[in-house]
């Protein structure tokens, strides 16, 4: 067989796994949808699909990739297929028709769907339907899952049986959801690619500030989400914020790895063009009338995003937009960041006050501690200003928030 040769350098091994991530993403979901057709059972689909992947990752870095990957891997899965229904006496009469024909590995847009919304069943825990997601619809590996979250890979192993053992004993069925259950399971598929796009786009921890794959992966699901339901604001409204993200993240980390805050940023090298692509999508995600907390949280990212300077901003329509998202979504998350808002328009006093009281319910988020070490430093508290900052280093483990934090505590104790 033809093969694509991988030179062992740093640089083209990089290539290749990069490449080797493209095959999959674009071949997992139609595999995984090619055998639930056969087996009726996501979870066993999953599980041989995720066999194969872990086999073409051992054998492309090794060999190279073919060149016809989507063929290769259509002809091992259907191979893995084969060897479990035959120590399966449950699929004998589907062993027949596997052994007769190929493997079709052809996919319509709603078998994707299908797919996407039956790894993210509420049924499941939320770390597992993001874990069946990446790995049934993205093709990452258990090793992928477990570097993308900093946990182990028996960790990650032992999300991904409980999910398929849960998706096979509820009988959950592998379709759209009907129109009364829709809204429910989108919030559910929305929240997982969220997760995964806010951990990639800034990661909790770990040796990187960004897990740029991570986070592009996660909007290019968002981007077929709406290619699929193109009538549904919402998701339009999380893939305008997604975009509008990634369109300042370059902003984000300077070359030393140290987080740059939104004020000091330098919007020359914002994606401008991104933006208003990004604009475009809410307003098309306004026009159905139908307003969600990604469409809010995407209008506040606008007006960052369109703004020419800090200064500039319009503070006012942003803590307008909080209280809107906060009238019908509260949580605290957003009060803080309410809170920042409304230090620009009320100042910093006004803006502690806030803080201080959602502080019992955000004890362990490090960006609440970091704020009020902001906001005590202004108004003259150093000593309880470093005290805030001190608990923030404590509690964060991206390494460009770290390095910020110690520079800032390094500094004003010189100081």
């Amino acid at each position: 067989m033809t093969v694509v040769a991988m030179e062992p350098s740093p640089a083209d091994s990089a290539a290749a796994d990069r490449a080797l991530a493209d095959v999959f993403r674009a071949e997992a979901a139609r595999l995984t949808a090619s055998v639930v057709r056969l087996v009726g059972d996501v979870g066993i689909a999953e599980e041989i699909v995720g066999d194969t992947l872990v086999t073409a990752v051992e054998r492309w870095r090794r060999d190279g990739i073919p060149a016809n990957p989507g063929g290769w891997l259509a002809v091992t899965t259907r191979r893995r297929a084969i060897d479990r229904f035959r120590r399966d006496r449950a699929y004998a009469d589907r062993l027949a028709e596997l052994e007769r024909m190929p493997l079709r590995v052809s996919i319509e847009p709603e078998d994707r769907l299908r797919l996407i919304f039956t790894c993210c069943h509420p049924a499941l825990a939320p770390e597992a339907r993001v874990a069946l997601t990446l790995q049934a619809v993205l093709g990452f590996t258990v090793a992928d899952i477990a570097a993308a979250f900093v946990v182990s890979q028996a960790a990650v192993a032992q999300r991904l049986s409980r999910a398929r053992r849960r998706l096979s004993d509820a009988g959950i069925p592998y379709r759209i959801p009907n129109e009364a259950d829709l809204e429910e399971r989108l919030a559910s598929v929305l929240a997982v690619l969220y997760l995964a796009f806010t951990e990639g786009d800034f990661a909790s921890r770990g040796p990187e500030a960004r897990r740029r794959n991570l986070a592009e992966d996660a909007e290019w699901l968002a981007g077929l989400l709406v290619e699929l339901l193109p009538l549904e604001p919402e998701p339009l409204g999380l893939l305008a914020l997604m975009r509008l993200n990634l369109a300042r993240a370059a902003s984000r980390v300077d070359a030393d790895g140290r987080l740059v805050l939104l004020r000091d940023q330098d919007r020359a090298g914002w994606d401008h063009e991104a933006i208003a692509g990004a604009v475009r999508l809410l307003e098309r995600a306004a026009a159905a009338g139908r307003t969600g907390p990604y469409q809010l949280e995407a209008a506040i990212a606008a007006c960052h995003a369109e703004s020419p300077s800090w200064g500039e901003t319009d503070w006012v329509q942003i803590v307008v937009l909080y209280d809107r998202l906060l009238w019908r979504w509260p949580s605290p998350v957003a009060r803080l960041n309410r809170a920042i808002a409304l230090r620009e328009v009320l100042g910093a006093q006004a803006a502690l006050a806030e803080v201080d009281a959602i502080a019992p319910e955000l004890s362990g988020y490090h960006l609440l501690h970091a704020t009020r070490g902001e906001l005590l430093r202004e108004l003259g508290r150093d000593r309880d200003a470093r005290a805030a900052e001190r608990m923030a280093l404590a509690l964060t483990g991206n390494p460009a928030e770290r390095w910020l934090l110690e520079e800032r505590l390094n500094w004003n104790e010189d100081s």
